[in-house]
């Protein structure tokens, strides 16, 4: 009995922590337990255990990019993870990456047994099969090929950021792309990567505002065993990994200045080192950065440096923000609609045209992403197939209702106010209804306005609006 007994590769994403669970395991299956690291996808790859069970929190990007790259090792064998109770986002963000299941909070012995025995034990036409298509096909979905790689996009301005992207990619140089969150900043530099000369080594992308500054160091540049209390095993870096390919640096303006030294120092030398290690270690690659915030501003206040800006941004790639090209909006949804729709169930959704125009209307703070999130949306609540208004969500129907509105021609000063406490009445006035209309998000009731979150802060602050909209009494001042 015991020889028949299914086998399960049971990793720690943490030190020690699951020990109970692996006892639990142990009770029905045969484990191995190991640490998420480089010997594991090894062992992953060459044993080929009937489940993988994987334990632990998955909120930083590279713990993300390590499920990734186990699935890969993987094939199609089954992954299950265990998250914490509650956790959502990490949830999806698994089962995107490669999971099979995801068990929430701290199974029973009879729930982990039961989950794991239905995913090893079902017909390979239905389990294994299933469990592949169901892995592959979100990430196919991610790889639909639409007018430029898998983006989508006709407005001049998209025609004329792909033409540069086709030049770059020629060229071995250092890129920053910029643009708002959401708009595509990673799509744009996988493309770059995959229409050079490095299309066949690596490409390892890195999300710096994700990775607490206690750990981004060794995060990129790697660490020995024994470099500090927890490092027991020697750790490959992100920049070892990109080595003959691209490291991809989002939010790059994230970075402490210490990491900034060492990135520059990189990028000057081609060469680093491992965090406890006293010997430089060379690598080829070819780094692309992007950032959501002003640079310039950043070295203004002394929290860039001003030459790793020099350094990063030989070329700048700009992505438009969605609202600033509207006509991509159908094709957008439409491809977006496509995309995602064989993951449920194949549904084709018919956008009716004043859903489109609502669509066009509603200025998408969160951009490409945001629009991604509605359509997706639609595809799992939509009763319908032919897709109204009715069923758009709450913030798109209510923007639509009631537009921020302007003060009519005459209106501004028709007391015979001063023009300069008419401009800020104006001024108040125009902020607080953007304030409100944004739910008092200042980042988004800045973009209503057409400026940046500082200018509005200042603006704000020059006018006692407070984080509320509630304007302070002005008269002792006036007075005075």
């Amino acid at each position: 009995m015991e020889q028949s007994r299914k086998r399960a590769l049971f990793i720690e994403m943490d030190d020690g922590v699951g020990q109970a669970t692996a006892h639990l395991l142990a009770q029905h299956f045969e484990v191995k337990t190991a640490l998420a690291n480089e010997e594991t996808l090894q062992i992953a790859r060459d044993q080929s255990p009937d489940v993988i069970v994987l334990n632990g929190t998955l909120p930083s990007v590279s713990a993300l990019e390590w499920l990734v790259r186990l699935r890969e090792c993987a094939g199609i064998m089954p992954i299950v993870v265990i998250s914490p109770a509650g956790e959502v986002r990490p949830a999806v963000e698994a089962i995107k990456c490669g999971a099979t299941e995801v068990i929430e909070g701290l199974p029973t012995a009879q729930i982990l047994s039961e989950t794991i025995s239905e995913l090893v034990q079902k017909p390979a036409s239905r389990g294994i099969a299933n469990s592949s298509v169901r892995r592959v096909s979100r990430r196919d979905a991610k790889l639909v090929q639409a007018d430029f790689g898998p983006m989508a996009g006709r407005s001049s301005a998209m025609q004329a950021l792909f033409k540069q992207v086709e030049q770059v990619a020629a060229r071995d140089t250092t890129v920053l792309i910029t643009g708002e969150s959401g708009t595509g900043k990673e799509l744009i530099a996988r493309e770059i990567h995959n229409r050079g000369a490095r299309k066949h080594k690596p490409f390892v992308a890195i999300n710096c505002a994700a990775i607490p500054e206690s750990l981004i160091e060794s995060e990129l540049f790697g660490h020995e065993r024994g470099a500090f209390t927890h490092a027991v095993d020697r750790r490959l870096g992100h920049f070892e990994l990109a080595d003959g390919g691209t490291l991809f640096l989002d939010e790059i303006g994230e970075l402490s200045l210490a990491v900034q030294v060492k990135l520059l120092r990189f990028l000057q030398e081609q060469e680093f080192f491992r965090v406890g290690r006293s010997r430089p270690i060379s690598v080829d690659v070819r780094v692309i950065t992007a950032t959501n915030r002003n640079l310039e501003d950043l070295v203004r206040i002394k929290q860039f440096r001003q030459d790793l800006l020099y350094r990063i941004n030989v070329i700048n790639l700009h992505i438009p923000a969605l609202r600033d090209r509207a006509s991509d909006i159908p094709v957008l949804a439409q491809h977006c609609a496509g995309r995602l729709g064989p993951l449920y169930g194949g549904r084709v959704l018919k956008l009716a045209p004043e859903v489109m125009e609502s669509f066009q209307a509603y200025p998408w703070p969160g951009n490409v992403r945001e629009l991604e999130n509605v359509v997706e949306g639609l595809l799992a609540l939509a009763p319908h197939d032919e897709v109204s208004c009715g069923d758009l969500p709450r913030k798109i129907r209510e923007w639509n209702r009631a537009p921020l509105e302007m003060p009519g021609p005459g209106s501004v000063n028709s007391s015979g106010l001063a023009f300069g406490e008419a401009e800020r009445m104006f001024e108040t006035d125009m902020i607080v209804k953007a304030l409100k209309k944004a739910n008092f998000v200042q980042t988004r009731a800045a973009e209503l306005l057409g400026i940046s979150r500082r200018i509005l802060k200042y603006k704000m602050d020059k006018l006692n609006i407070n984080e509320l909209g509630e304007v302070k009494s002005q008269t002792r001042d006036t007075e005075n």
